[in-house]
């Protein structure tokens, strides 16, 4: 198990269970510091095109949004969704939709650039495909 090494030796799983007790706000700049730290270990060996492709890459949807599609998507289960929610989680999932274009597009780049496939740029990345594709 990794330590790190905070004023005193913290456990893997006792910072995350740290990172847990964060709200929402504080958690999403807790991981945008991560990735920015992230980022500049892998910087000096990355151009700043690759760099930028890498964070449109990993830039997720706002956890808010992602909550909000969840329970959007439970009621839609559940069949209780209203016409106004219907519409709504219509709106969300093109919003997603958008965003998943945007990331392949980054993807096909970046491989582009590296002169390799999409598919070992994303073995290289750990990214793997939705479920339901």
């Amino acid at each position: 198990m990794p330590i790190i090494k905070i004023r005193s030796q913290v456990s893997l799983d006792e910072l995350l269970n740290g990172v847990t007790q964060l709200d929402t706000p504080e958690l999403e700049h807790f991981i945008f510091q991560v990735l920015t730290l992230r980022a500049k270990r892998i910087a000096p060996s990355l151009s700043g095109e690759e760099a930028k492709l890498l964070q449109k890459i990993n830039h997720g949807l706002p956890p808010d949004v992602q909550q909000r599609y969840d329970e959007l998507t439970a009621k839609r289960r559940a069949e209780t969704l209203t016409h106004e929610e219907h519409q709504e989680l219509l709106a969300l999932i093109e919003r997603i939709e958008r965003a998943d274009v945007e990331r392949v597009q980054s993807l096909t780049e970046l491989a582009q650039l590296r002169n390799i496939s999409v598919t070992t740029l994303m073995a290289e990345l750990n990214i793997h495909p939705p479920a339901y594709a």
